[in-house]
């Protein structure tokens, strides 16, 4: 066990929190400590940071692996047991029905060397193209947007002490304030600086409460909100024209398209008053600066990447981008979501940011792995589109750092699916409900038992260190690989050591877009974290990007024209209200770390339907009684919880939790055609007293 202070990181959100963990004497394992001398948080943690060392706690994780009996019970077997069945399980389906018949589904919170290791193991070793991750229900359309646009994805372009200074920020479809709470100051910063805050939200959510104005639209009604926006700053004259002309292109067709959303229109499509789409204009327009950060709403859509395209355009067309203080960003959710999807568990890339079907790209990493590029598989299916294959195309799956039986869409059809396998595997803190389901489990590392870098939502690499040394039965996802691998035949490639992987990341990332080849975790630690790109041990990292080009051939930003459409799953007489999902504070994504801690549980005990006091009264149901919430693909029961802050044709659902109150049982696993993200924030359902 350490015993001093050891500086990290948060486990969780995408804004990865500093911290420093401290040995203790009482039973536990470790304390958090505040970690003032980090910038972006100066100390402050929310509640899921702060009690993160009770997953560590004997009882609460797993210590050793399991394996299904004779039974169809999981019970202790020793580690040599529980690799060798996973290797002849993957081995058996890979001679019986080929390498795509087995799928690997990974985690937006693994960290970089975990990404890479993996996805060279799934294409190397496995050589499947059968990989993707959760992130693919995260950030995929804002990430699939910035590249139509930017010809470069990174969550923020710039750092989040810019946040404070800009005139004026238009926050979309995020409550940051229970997502990420220590970042709510960055807002609180910018108010007190005289900056303006205009928050849309079809729920006033505490994020909203500090909002100079509120925009309340229907569900899935984003993209003809910032068209209409759109549509005023071109009528009012309020567009940059000559930065338009010298740094853009493609802007007659995407005014084309912005004009065919007049404002009576918007209005009808959205429930948002002419007078107030005309103020949230003139408030970000009399700005000097400006920014437009979107999160899970606007993105968590069948048209998310059309959406987020607009709000690039809205920011385009009145000059807020590829300048200081100013500028398009979404808010990356998941601890790695930014770098997990950088360097190789996406079905469609390679380490670097490169894509898969670059033949250039392909000898580059090849090179660099010591392998034939012509070995290496095509693209993938995404995760939903992989999840929906099982037991079918794909017939065994290994799982890591993700839990799709409760964040997945159409949830119950989900756990179907995996179900149906010939054989599953899952690598997990804890017993999951995916690990659950599993014929081995496989006991990993936890943050603070390990090293390893991770990517904010901001492009800045991070160290996490190891603090404590894990159970005796427990080893590190890269352990883990590194036997597999050894077991299927590539007894060279895999090192477990996470500094000796990251090495191998920084060449296999050298000159692709996210650039990492002159990071290095000495950097990291003097410096507090290194933006990429960073091309050279001598680069000083890039915290702003677009200063001077976009990252297009031709280093003009592009302008897509969009045009609004209907969601995948409009209400109807049978499902006649919406249903939204979100985040509660005191829970994490699917919950399967937060829901074991006494204190977050005793804080967020359960879901809930969040209603409006009109429709609570139109169904008969009062404060905390039981409300039946219906979808097409399935049935939610949980408790009312009745306000008026949100639109009285919807309903919100948090989506931490299984069983009877799962969300994901509900929600529309409808796909952006371009993204492939899922349609987790609109769905029709009906709603009626439970029982």
């Amino acid at each position: 066990m350490a015993r001093t202070e050891t500086s990290t990181h948060c486990p969780y959100c995408a804004l990865q929190c500093g911290m420093k963990l401290r040995p203790v004497t009482d039973g536990g394992v470790v304390e958090v400590v505040e970690r003032t001398e980090f910038p972006v948080n100066r100390g402050a943690l929310c509640g899921k940071g702060r009690t993160a060392p009770a997953v560590l706690a004997a009882g609460v994780r797993l210590t050793g692996p399991l394996v299904r009996d004779a039974d169809g019970e999981l019970a202790p077997a020793s580690w040599d047991e529980a690799l060798g069945r996973i290797a002849d399980g993957l081995s058996r389906t890979r001679a019986g029905h080929g390498a795509d018949a087995v799928g690997v589904f990974g985690g937006g919170g693994l960290t970089n060397e975990k990404a890479y290791a993996l996805g060279k193991f799934a294409r190397v070793v496995l050589g499947t193209s059968q990989i993707d991750y959760n992130g693919r229900f995260c950030m995929s359309s804002a990430a699939a947007a910035h590249q139509r646009a930017f010809g470069l994805d990174r969550g923020l372009p710039f750092p989040l002490e810019d946040i404070p200074r800009t005139g004026c920020v238009i926050l979309v479809g995020s409550n940051l304030a229970e997502t990420m709470p220590p970042a709510l100051r960055y807002l609180t910063e910018l108010r007190e600086n005289g900056g303006r805050l205009i928050v849309i939200d079809p729920r006033r959510t505490r994020t909203a409460e500090q909002a100079d104005l509120h925009l309340a639209p229907r569900p899935g009604t984003d993209l003809a909100l910032a068209l209409g926006m759109l549509h005023l700053v071109v009528a009012d004259g309020r567009v940059d024209e000559e930065f338009v002309r010298a740094r853009t292109s493609g802007w007659d067709e995407a005014r084309a398209g912005a004009m065919a959303h007049w404002p009576e229109l918007v209005e009808r499509l959205t429930g948002v008053s002419v007078p107030q789409l005309r103020e949230a204009v003139e408030m970000f327009c009399g700005a000097e600066d400006g920014m437009v950060l979107t999160a899970r709403g606007p993105e968590q859509q069948a048209k998310g990447t059309d959406t987020v395209g607009a709000w690039i355009n809205f920011c385009l067309a009145t000059g807020r981008a590829g300048r200081p203080l100013s500028g398009y960003g979404c808010l990356t959710g998941q601890g790695n979501g930014q770098g997990g999807r950088e360097h190789g568990q996406k079905a469609d890339q390679l380490p670097g940011y490169r894509k898969l079907t670059e033949p250039a790209a392909r000898r580059h990493v090849a090179g660099v792995w010591g392998v034939d590029p012509d070995s290496l598989p095509g693209p993938g299916r995404s995760a939903y589109e992989l999840l929906d294959a099982l037991g079918r195309d794909v017939r065994s799956l290994l799982v890591m750092g993700s839990n799709p039986v409760v964040s997945a869409p159409h949830a119950g059809h989900v756990e179907e699916r995996l179900k149906s396998l010939d054989f599953l595997a899952v690598a997990d803190v804890v017993l999951s409900e995916t690990a659950a389901l599993a014929d081995v489990v496989l006991p990993v590392t936890q943050w603070a038992e390990e090293s390893g870098t991770t990517t904010s939502l901001e492009g800045r690499v991070l160290l996490r260190r190891r603090a404590v040394t894990p159970p005796e039965g427990v080893r590190s996802d890269l352990e883990v690989l590194n036997a597999l691998a050894g077991l299927l035949g590539h007894g060279k490639g895999f090192p477990a050591d996470p500094e000796e992987v990251f090495d191998e990341l920084r060449r296999a990332s050298a000159g692709g877009p996210a650039d990492y080849a002159g990071i290095t975790y000495a950097r990291i630690a003097a410096e507090d974290g290194v933006f990429w790109p960073c091309p050279d041990e001598e680069h000083p990292g890039t915290p702003r990007l677009f200063l001077e080009r976009f990252a297009t051939d031709d280093g003009r930003a592009r302008f897509v024209p969009v045009t609004h459409r209907a969601s995948a799953e409009e209400t109807d007489a049978e499902y006649p209200v919406v249903l939204t999902t979100g985040r509660v504070v005191s829970q994490y994504q699917s919950g399967a770390q937060t829901r074991r801690v006494a204190e977050l549980n005793a804080a967020a005990p359960g879901p809930f339907v969040e209603l409006h006091p009109r429709l609570a009264e139109r169904i008969g149901v009062a404060e905390g009684e039981g409300v039946a919430v219906t979808s097409r693909r399935g049935r939610a029961v949980a408790p009312a919880r009745i306000t008026v802050g949100i639109r009285q044709d919807t309903v919100f659902m948090p989506f931490h939790w299984p069983g009877e109150g799962r969300a994901n049982s509900l929600t529309n696993p409808a796909l952006d055609p371009v993204s492939r993200m899922p349609e987790f924030k609109v769905c029709a359902v009906r709603v009626e007293a439970a029982g």
